[in-house]
């Protein structure tokens, strides 16, 4: 049963920054695609970043050079480093992992239908 845990979520002040994680129990395949989206209630869940099975990443314009992804070694733990936050990034924010067996192992990207697991996500507010 695999299943991901995110934490680090909280609250900061604008210009501020936070770091959250994912850790993902029963996932060994570590080199897999996974990636953070967001979501404010009352509106469609977002992409925010990803990192492909090369190790190679993406991210939404919105948070280009501000946020950062990356994946641990140590034990299969996803990271996402946020700096100069703003309040338009509060949000719920989401780890996920693609449904490998129905698109492939070398599948990546923000297509939300095609991730399959999803942590319950961690609370992130930005305040002016």
């Amino acid at each position: 049963q695999v299943q991901l845990v995110e934490s680090g979520g909280g609250s900061v002040q604008a210009g501020g920054s936070l770091r959250l994680s994912c850790a993902a129990s029963g996932y060994t395949e570590r080199r897999y695609c996974m990636a953070w989206f967001r979501q404010v209630q009352g509106k469609e869940r977002e992409g925010v970043a990803y990192i492909d099975t090369d190790g190679s990443t993406s991210y939404a314009d919105s948070v280009k050079g501000r946020f950062t992804i990356s994946k641990g070694y140590a034990k299969n733990t996803l990271y996402l480093q946020m700096n100069s936050l703003k309040p338009e990034d509060t949000a719920m924010y989401y780890c996920a992992a693609p449904n490998v067996g129905l698109y492939g192992v070398s599948w990546c990207g923000f297509e939300e239908e095609k991730f399959r697991i999803w942590g319950e996500g961690t609370q992130v507010t930005v305040s002016s």
